[in-house]
């Protein structure tokens, strides 16, 4: 007999809104996270396109879902997953914490993924106080001001554009040259406000109490020079936080969950949502979006267990 009909592993927009989703079908539902409820959500100082909701603090947000699973009476845990197991009808997961282990009917991955970090000076600190990884979460804030975009790949170069559309100024900055689809590069640099820096790395963020500029070196002339910004978005890759998943054999070559529209992977009761899945927008609607189709899937699949 499982502990449990739903484990939901991640405590993000994904892993919330599956847990309220579950919790409606009458589900048993465990919460695990090691961290606090609300993912990436927590470091985002605003979200401004929720929607119905407007401009609202991204801590504030992750509260406000929180509770909602709370008012349902959903089971929370502060636990780390090291490894899921299919045993067929029943699914176990392990955490590193007193060697505990939990059953379950289902299971939904929504570990989210992490940013792949340059390892600069000062980036801990202004991580989502200055540093972003999100255009379409972040810029609207940075209307009339002087950003820096970090990348040179297609998301790098597509979010510029949309930064152009708005800021005074964008720096692109690259460590060797534009990768992105070529149509994609000469659309970023018709822009009149775009300034590409090609073969430069960045060596520190700048500032005291907020980010006050970028840190740059040119590869080929050894100058150090700083470009003066509100505000920097890095677009150098995600890595999706699934390496306890290794053995469900449900990851595709980069790392990522693979699901069908359902959230289904290919092991019967076990689930993804979230940034964690294969999909192109990694957005908070998104997730949730992906959360309650998931959590409706394992729903129909726990009942029919029964």
């Amino acid at each position: 007999m499982a502990d449990y009909d739903l484990i939901i592993i991640g405590s993000g927009p994904a892993g919330m809104t599956a847990a309220i989703y579950g919790a409606r079908a009458n589900l048993s539902v465990l919460m695990l996270d090691r961290l606090a409820p609300g993912g990436k959500v927590i470091n985002t100082s605003e979200i401004q396109n929720y929607t119905g909701v407007g401009t609202v603090e991204g801590a504030d947000l992750a509260i406000r879902m929180f509770q909602h699973t709370q008012e349902l009476n959903v089971e929370f845990d502060y636990r780390t997953v090291l490894k899921v197991r299919d045993e067929g009808a029943q699914k176990t997961v392990v955490c590193q914490e007193e060697d505990r282990t939990y059953t379950a009917r289902t299971v939904i991955l929504c570990t989210g993924t992490t940013p792949r970090l340059l390892g600069a000076a000062q980036e801990d600190r202004f991580t989502g106080n200055g540093i972003s990884w999100c255009a379409v979460c972040d810029g609207a804030g940075c209307r009339d001001k002087d950003v820096v975009v970090i990348g040179g790949g297609n998301s790098a170069v597509e979010e510029a554009i949309y930064l152009a559309g708005f800021a005074k100024s964008v720096t692109v900055v690259v460590r060797s040259k534009l990768s992105a689809d070529p149509i994609a590069c000469d659309k970023l640099l018709a822009r009149e406000n775009v300034k590409l820096y090609a073969g430069h790395d960045v060596l520190a963020f700048c500032g005291e109490k907020k980010l006050e500029g970028v840190l740059l070196r040119s590869k080929e002339t050894g100058e150090e020079f700083q470009v003066d910004c509100a505000q920097a978005f890095e677009y150098i890759g995600q890595i999706p936080a699934t390496e306890s998943f290794s053995e469900l054999d449900v990851l595709d070559e980069r790392g990522y969950v693979k699901v069908n529209d359902r959230m289904e992977t290919t092991v019967p009761g076990v689930f993804g949502a979230g940034d964690c899945i294969t999909k192109n927008l990694r957005q908070v609607i998104t997730a949730c979006a992906d959360g309650a189709i998931a959590a409706q899937s394992a729903a129909r699949y726990a009942q029919n267990l029964k």
